[in-house]
């Protein structure tokens, strides 16, 4: 069966079973996947149930595609994503998004465990992405042109909705909380940078970083959908801090700041 065909089935296959259209996708990184919990009508299909959809293996993803409401709006959330790290190809990688895309959502909110690079990050910090740094290759589009997931050349200046920032910075003022931006730097893992890597990154612009998030990014833009990006700042980059790093610091901050991320969340569905 051809990729695309994968993509059909799979998106038949969720509609047989969910009644909500949604409008809106969520991709919950490490630690982040309580979200989904307090949605309204909730209906959730384990990716492993999906026809054609990869299954996350990382400590921190549940593995689920939950449908609901928030605020009057219909959602479609993932619990979880799909790496390079794991062994997935790339297009494996952006499947989910590819998914949701077909089955109608118009707007995509990223989110992501990420290491702080800029001295104006500190663990626990919430960053939205203003903008993005490849450091792979990879990139989705690559391969077989598809026009039904858009044109093979697309462009790329504004990755990252302005308008859905511009929603973001309100809530996070409603709330009270110190509103952060930066470029986000995709690595592919899984091993830390070393600090040399993050002086690069550094030198080159990047104000976070993390191993995903990116190329769901290219795969939304490509299909004209919307996109907001916020990273979760679970630790600093290597280097900056005389310690070293660890997947159970980012599980343990991703805890600490749940509430405030899903307060930012709500707000922000809230106001799309």
């Amino acid at each position: 069966m051809s990729y695309y065909g994968e993509l059909k089935k799979s998106a038949e296959y969720i509609k047989s079973r969910v009644m909500l259209q949604p409008e809106i996708g969520v991709i919950l990184g490490s630690g982040l996947g309580d979200f989904a919990d307090g949605l309204e009508e909730r209906v959730v299909i384990p990716y492993a149930k999906i026809p054609g959809f990869p299954v996350s293996t990382v400590k921190g993803h549940k593995g689920n595609l939950v449908f609901g409401r928030v605020s009057e709006r219909t959602v479609a959330v993932m619990q979880g994503r799909f790496h390079l790290y794991e062994g997935y190809p790339v297009e494996k990688v952006v499947f989910g998004v590819r998914v949701m895309g077909l089955l109608g959502i118009k707007v995509l909110i990223v989110t992501n465990a990420a290491g702080g690079i800029s001295e104006n990050l500190s663990p626990g910090d919430l960053m939205v992405i203003k903008d993005h740094i490849n450091m792979t290759g990879e990139n989705p589009a690559a391969g077989e042109e598809i026009p039904e997931l858009g044109p093979r050349f697309f462009d790329m200046t504004f990755a990252y909705d302005a308008e859905l920032r511009e929603k973001a910075r309100l809530v996070f003022k409603e709330a009270g909380l110190e509103y952060k931006e930066g470029v986000y730097a995709f690595m592919k893992g899984p091993s830390y940078e070393t600090p040399a890597e993050i002086r690069m990154l550094r030198t080159i612009g990047a104000d976070a970083v993390g191993m995903s998030t990116v190329p769901e990014v290219i795969a939304a833009r490509q299909m004209r959908i919307r996109v907001l990006g916020i990273s979760c700042i679970t630790n600093m980059a290597a280097g900056i801090l005389d310690k070293p790093l660890s997947h159970g610091e980012v599980l343990e901050v991703s805890e600490k700041v749940r509430d405030k991320f899903v307060r930012v969340l709500y707000g922000v569905i809230d106001k799309i």
